[in-house]
Protein backbone atom coordinates (compact mmCIF):
# COMPACT_ATOMS: atom_id res chain seq x y z
CA UNK A 1 0.00 0.00 0.00
CA UNK A 2 1.11 3.41 -0.84
CA UNK A 3 1.80 5.83 1.88
CA UNK A 4 -0.69 7.85 3.99
CA UNK A 5 0.00 11.71 3.10
CA UNK A 6 -1.14 14.88 5.28
CA UNK A 7 -2.08 18.23 4.35
CA UNK A 8 -3.25 21.28 6.50
CA UNK A 9 -2.82 21.60 9.95
CA UNK A 10 -3.81 19.15 12.56
CA UNK A 11 -5.36 21.34 14.89
CA UNK A 12 -7.98 22.60 11.29
CA UNK A 13 -11.55 22.55 12.30
CA UNK A 14 -12.19 19.44 10.20
CA UNK A 15 -10.28 16.04 9.32
CA UNK A 16 -11.27 14.47 6.03
CA UNK A 17 -9.79 11.77 4.10
CA UNK A 18 -9.36 12.21 0.32
CA UNK A 19 -10.07 8.29 -1.01
CA UNK A 20 -7.29 8.87 -4.11
CA UNK A 21 -8.55 7.29 -7.50
CA UNK A 22 -6.59 9.74 -9.41
CA UNK A 23 -6.96 13.25 -7.53
CA UNK A 24 -6.18 16.21 -9.32
CA UNK A 25 -4.45 18.09 -6.69
CA UNK A 26 -6.61 21.37 -6.60
CA UNK A 27 -9.37 19.06 -4.69
CA UNK A 28 -6.54 19.15 -1.83
CA UNK A 29 -6.30 22.93 -1.91
CA UNK A 30 -10.08 23.23 -2.03
CA UNK A 31 -10.11 21.34 1.13
CA UNK A 32 -7.08 22.90 3.06
CA UNK A 33 -8.17 26.43 2.11
CA UNK A 34 -11.42 25.45 4.17
CA UNK A 35 -9.71 24.84 7.42
CA UNK A 36 -9.43 21.09 7.04
CA UNK A 37 -6.50 18.43 7.89
CA UNK A 38 -6.70 16.09 5.05
CA UNK A 39 -5.50 12.72 4.87
CA UNK A 40 -4.79 11.23 1.64
CA UNK A 41 -5.27 7.57 1.06
CA UNK A 42 -4.67 5.08 -1.75
CA UNK A 43 -7.58 3.33 -3.69
CA UNK A 44 -6.84 -0.38 -2.18
CA UNK A 45 -7.88 1.57 1.19
CA UNK A 46 -10.06 -0.27 3.07
CA UNK A 47 -13.29 1.11 5.05
CA UNK A 48 -12.22 0.03 8.71
CA UNK A 49 -8.72 2.02 7.64
CA UNK A 50 -10.39 4.98 6.83
CA UNK A 51 -13.16 5.02 9.75
CA UNK A 52 -9.56 4.59 11.74
CA UNK A 53 -8.59 7.97 10.91
CA UNK A 54 -11.56 9.57 12.82
CA UNK A 55 -12.53 11.68 9.31
CA UNK A 56 -15.02 14.69 9.76
CA UNK A 57 -15.85 13.61 5.99
CA UNK A 58 -14.47 11.55 2.94
CA UNK A 59 -13.97 12.69 -0.24
CA UNK A 60 -14.16 10.16 -3.38
CA UNK A 61 -11.85 11.44 -6.23
CA UNK A 62 -11.62 11.55 -9.71
CA UNK A 63 -9.80 8.62 -11.59
CA UNK A 64 -9.46 6.56 -15.37
CA UNK A 65 -11.21 3.83 -16.55
CA UNK A 66 -14.90 1.90 -16.13
CA UNK A 67 -16.22 2.40 -13.03
CA UNK A 68 -17.98 -0.90 -12.65
CA UNK A 69 -14.66 -2.89 -12.76
CA UNK A 70 -13.44 -1.50 -9.28
CA UNK A 71 -15.35 -4.11 -7.68
CA UNK A 72 -13.35 -4.00 -4.58
CA UNK A 73 -13.77 -0.27 -3.48
CA UNK A 74 -17.51 -0.61 -4.35
CA UNK A 75 -17.58 -3.03 -1.41
CA UNK A 76 -15.52 -0.56 0.70
CA UNK A 77 -18.13 2.05 -0.14
CA UNK A 78 -20.71 0.26 0.84
CA UNK A 79 -19.45 -0.52 4.01
CA UNK A 80 -18.87 3.18 4.40
CA UNK A 81 -21.79 5.02 3.36
CA UNK A 82 -24.27 5.90 6.68
CA UNK A 83 -21.49 5.99 9.19
CA UNK A 84 -19.66 9.47 7.85
CA UNK A 85 -20.52 11.96 5.01
CA UNK A 86 -19.12 11.54 1.34
CA UNK A 87 -18.37 13.63 -1.41
CA UNK A 88 -17.70 11.87 -4.52
CA UNK A 89 -16.55 13.64 -7.57
CA UNK A 90 -16.95 12.25 -11.31
CA UNK A 91 -15.34 8.53 -10.72
CA UNK A 92 -16.13 8.88 -7.00
CA UNK A 93 -19.62 9.79 -8.17
CA UNK A 94 -20.05 6.60 -10.24
CA UNK A 95 -18.58 4.25 -7.87
CA UNK A 96 -21.03 5.80 -4.53
CA UNK A 97 -24.07 5.21 -7.12
CA UNK A 98 -22.88 1.95 -8.01
CA UNK A 99 -21.95 1.09 -4.01
CA UNK A 100 -25.90 1.85 -3.86
CA UNK A 101 -26.76 -0.34 -6.57
CA UNK A 102 -27.29 1.83 -9.33
CA UNK A 103 -25.76 1.17 -12.78
CA UNK A 104 -23.74 2.69 -15.03
CA UNK A 105 -23.02 2.19 -18.90
CA UNK A 106 -19.88 3.93 -21.25
CA UNK A 107 -21.66 7.00 -23.14
CA UNK A 108 -21.66 7.16 -27.23
CA UNK A 109 -20.37 10.61 -26.64
CA UNK A 110 -18.25 11.51 -23.37
CA UNK A 111 -18.03 14.89 -21.97
CA UNK A 112 -14.81 16.55 -22.52
CA UNK A 113 -13.71 19.99 -21.90
CA UNK A 114 -14.58 23.00 -19.76
CA UNK A 115 -17.73 24.43 -21.31
CA UNK A 116 -20.17 21.52 -20.35
CA UNK A 117 -23.44 23.18 -18.72
CA UNK A 118 -24.55 21.21 -15.97
CA UNK A 119 -28.79 22.26 -14.15
CA UNK A 120 -28.98 21.74 -10.66
CA UNK A 121 -32.31 20.82 -10.49
CA UNK A 122 -33.35 22.14 -7.01
CA UNK A 123 -32.82 25.85 -7.94
CA UNK A 124 -32.48 25.66 -12.18
CA UNK A 125 -29.16 27.48 -11.88
CA UNK A 126 -26.67 26.45 -14.66
CA UNK A 127 -23.20 25.81 -13.98
CA UNK A 128 -20.49 25.91 -16.69
CA UNK A 129 -18.65 22.87 -15.88
CA UNK A 130 -14.93 21.04 -16.91
CA UNK A 131 -15.67 17.50 -17.21
CA UNK A 132 -13.54 14.47 -18.57
CA UNK A 133 -15.20 11.11 -18.59
CA UNK A 134 -17.05 8.30 -20.72
CA UNK A 135 -19.20 6.57 -18.59
CA UNK A 136 -22.61 8.00 -16.92
CA UNK A 137 -24.62 6.89 -13.78
CA UNK A 138 -28.17 5.88 -15.18
CA UNK A 139 -30.43 8.26 -13.72
CA UNK A 140 -32.94 5.33 -13.49
CA UNK A 141 -31.05 3.00 -11.74
CA UNK A 142 -30.99 5.19 -8.60
CA UNK A 143 -34.35 5.46 -8.22
CA UNK A 144 -35.56 5.08 -4.71
CA UNK A 145 -32.03 4.89 -3.96
CA UNK A 146 -30.54 8.44 -4.57
CA UNK A 147 -32.34 11.76 -5.49
CA UNK A 148 -31.28 13.19 -9.17
CA UNK A 149 -29.68 17.02 -8.44
CA UNK A 150 -28.00 18.01 -11.42
CA UNK A 151 -28.45 16.70 -15.39
CA UNK A 152 -26.22 17.27 -18.06
CA UNK A 153 -28.48 19.95 -20.32
CA UNK A 154 -27.23 19.01 -23.65
CA UNK A 155 -27.94 15.70 -23.45
CA UNK A 156 -29.86 15.07 -19.78
CA UNK A 157 -27.29 12.45 -18.58
CA UNK A 158 -26.99 12.26 -14.94
CA UNK A 159 -24.40 14.55 -13.46
CA UNK A 160 -25.26 14.60 -9.66
CA UNK A 161 -26.91 12.42 -7.08
CA UNK A 162 -28.12 12.95 -3.74
CA UNK A 163 -28.15 10.72 -0.84
CA UNK A 164 -29.70 12.50 2.57
CA UNK A 165 -30.59 9.40 4.58
CA UNK A 166 -26.36 8.84 3.66
CA UNK A 167 -25.42 12.65 4.86
CA UNK A 168 -23.51 11.76 1.23
CA UNK A 169 -24.14 13.56 -2.55
CA UNK A 170 -21.97 13.26 -6.13
CA UNK A 171 -21.46 15.26 -8.95
CA UNK A 172 -20.24 14.22 -12.01
CA UNK A 173 -18.14 17.15 -12.92
CA UNK A 174 -15.36 18.93 -11.65
CA UNK A 175 -15.81 21.49 -8.90
CA UNK A 176 -12.14 21.86 -8.32
CA UNK A 177 -11.86 23.74 -11.80
CA UNK A 178 -14.85 25.14 -12.61
CA UNK A 179 -15.18 28.34 -14.09
CA UNK A 180 -18.76 30.07 -15.46
CA UNK A 181 -21.51 32.33 -14.05
CA UNK A 182 -21.87 29.91 -11.06
CA UNK A 183 -18.38 28.65 -9.65
CA UNK A 184 -19.27 25.18 -8.48
CA UNK A 185 -16.75 25.28 -5.10
CA UNK A 186 -20.05 26.01 -3.60
CA UNK A 187 -20.60 22.17 -3.79
CA UNK A 188 -17.14 22.38 -1.63
CA UNK A 189 -18.61 24.44 1.09
CA UNK A 190 -22.08 22.35 1.27
CA UNK A 191 -19.27 19.51 1.93
CA UNK A 192 -18.22 21.84 4.88
CA UNK A 193 -21.70 22.38 6.23
CA UNK A 194 -22.91 18.52 5.96
CA UNK A 195 -19.48 17.29 7.89
CA UNK A 196 -20.66 20.35 10.40
CA UNK A 197 -23.95 18.86 10.74
CA UNK A 198 -26.38 20.83 7.91
CA UNK A 199 -28.38 18.73 5.93
CA UNK A 200 -28.01 17.89 2.45
CA UNK A 201 -30.53 19.18 0.55
CA UNK A 202 -30.38 22.48 2.56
Amino acid sequence: RQGIKYYGEESAKRRVVLWDFGAKENIVRELVRRDNYVIRVSSDTTAEEILALRPDGVMLTNGPGDPAENTEIIREIQKLAGKIPVFGICLGHQLFALAMGGKTRKMKYGHRGANQPVKELRTGTVYISSQNHGYEVIAESIQGKGDLSFINVNDNTCEGIEYPDLNAFTVQFHPEACAGPLDASDLFDKFMNVMDGGKINA
